[in-house]
């Protein structure tokens, strides 16, 4: 036993411990053995453990070798002599279990570098190399999934805790945001903003990411509009309360203090990540997210992605489809990659053409893809006019709300400071609201409001 390989023990606690092989072979697969003949030899036990529900016997496995016409001699003779050695010997089962994780995590990491070795060589004609970071991500992604499902009775205490449990939030630094969520961005979900272009979306999500790394989380920006720099040149005008256009005459002392300060004051940290605009899709994303993990140990418990309608689609490559599916999918690809990744998402999108001039944008001006609303959990308008843009306000108009009631506060007004890329919390103003509310109600908007009753309807 004291020079057994590991795949032996593996084949041997598979043919005589039914529970271990129960536990492991969802997880197992045959490339993962190195030799051909062990390969054999477990496809031979699987084979029949799935056809009759129970484990083969040693004689069993010799005569189903012996009637296989697709073994060599020595092929067969090595299966033969393998199977003849096993036996029936004590391994703790739980040191046997998580052997058996690791060898399958080394094995599956070797296979993926192996076949990335050989795509970035050009003797894969199937797969390109952007296939590479999926093929790697799968691979460190290797594990035995303990849950086995929810027994309902028997878990009963277990649900009830759940029931009160408090959910896990990203707070706003802005108090109607936080009313209008119940308290801030829960995680799984796709947040969405809806603004014309020059109005405030990127300085939206830049004053959000500044307020949640002073509060201690980790973020991650990814950016396929503006260059990182730009980006992190808005967020160093919002932390360091400095007007941007003034940021380059800081002398470097002061500023590497005041960046300083900052770090002092929270635990979290914010990567900024590039990308060309139309090139990236959830796939770079998660790519992205598992070399952080490798190379930096960084988790981000937020994700901000400027903006929606930039990005590529992992599911439509290079297909030609119309606008709406396109946006559609990759608001569906983001939003899996909040669940997948357990982080709220945040992004936004564009307002159509008669949307953009409007001061009381809805569903319907949603750019590009009507399908969009549908799969976010929160959406909402900013507006500007004139009138605002003098008094340094902007009107937020909920669109969708799944937190909440969104007819609740369905407009309110925010500050905002362009030259330090902030907003804040302001006093209600009735007199810009109520001109809103009887905007919506003028008979041209008789149409839009019935559009949105029946999107209500299908999307509850």
């Amino acid at each position: 036993m004291a020079t057994e390989r590991i795949e032996e023990t593996i084949l041997r606690n598979l043919l005589f411990t039914e529970e271990y092989y129960r536990k492991v072979v969802p997880f197992l697969k045959p490339d993962y053995f190195q030799e051909f003949y062990e390969r054999v030899i477990f496809e031979e036990i699987s084979d029949f453990a799935l056809k009759y529900d129970k484990l083969p016997t040693q004689e069993v496995i010799i005569i189903n070798l012996q009637n296989r016409t697709d073994l060599t001699e020595d092929t067969f003779n090595e299966s033969l002599q393998v199977i003849r050695g096993l036996t029936d010997e004590w391994v703790d089962f739980e040191w046997m279990v998580d052997a058996t994780e690791k060898w399958c995590q080394d094995r599956a990491i070797y296979l993926a570098l192996m076949q990335s070795i050989k795509i970035a060589d050009g003797g894969d004609k199937k797969l390109s190399k952007d296939a590479i970071p999926s093929i790697l991500q799968d691979a460190l992604a290797v594990s035995f999934d303990e849950h086995i499902g929810h027994d309902y009775i028997e878990q009963s205490e277990d649900r009830y805790a759940f029931y009160h449990k408090t959910e896990e939030k990203i707070p706003f630094d802005l108090e109607k945001f936080n009313y209008i969520t119940k308290g801030g961005l829960p995680n799984k979900t796709l947040n969405i903003a809806l603004a014309g272009t020059g109005v405030g979306k990127s300085l939206f999500m830049c004053h959000m990411a500044s307020a949640c790394l002073t509060s201690g989380s980790n973020v991650l920006y990814i950016t396929c509009e503006m260059a990182e720099e730009k980006i992190a040149e808005r967020i160093d005008a919002n932390l360091l309360n400095c007007n941007i256009k003034d940021i380059p005459e800081l002398p470097e002392v002061l500023y590497n203090s005041k960046v300083q300060e900052i770090a002092r004051k929270t635990q979290g940290k914010l990567i900024i990540k590039e990308y060309p605009t139309a090139s990236a899709h959830a796939g770079h994303f998660k790519a992205l997210l598992s070399d952080l993990a490798l190379k930096k140990d960084f988790k981000p418990h937020i994700i901000f992605v400027d903006y929606l309608n930039i990005c590529a689609s992992a599911r439509y490559k290079g297909a030609i489809v119309n606008s709406y599916t396109y946006v559609k999918a990759i608001a569906e690809e983001l939003r899996g990659l909040a669940v997948e990744h357990n982080v709220p998402i945040v992004s936004a999108t564009q307002t159509t053409r008669a949307g953009y001039g409007s001061s009381d944008p809805d569903l319907t001006d949603t750019s590009e893809s009507f399908g969009l609303p549908a799969t976010a959990d929160l959406m909402f308008a900013l507006i500007s006019t004139e009138e605002l843009e003098s008094q340094n306000r902007l009107l937020v108009k909920q669109l969708k709300n799944r937190y909440n009631d969104p007819t609740s506060n369905k407009k309110f007004l925010i500050g905002i400071d362009r030259s330090k890329m902030r907003l804040y919390d302001v006093a209600e103003d009735t007199s810009i609201l109520n001109s809103s509310a009887e905007e919506e109600e003028m008979p041209q908007f008789s149409e839009t409001k019935n559009r949105l009753s029946k999107f209500a309807e299908w999307n509850v």
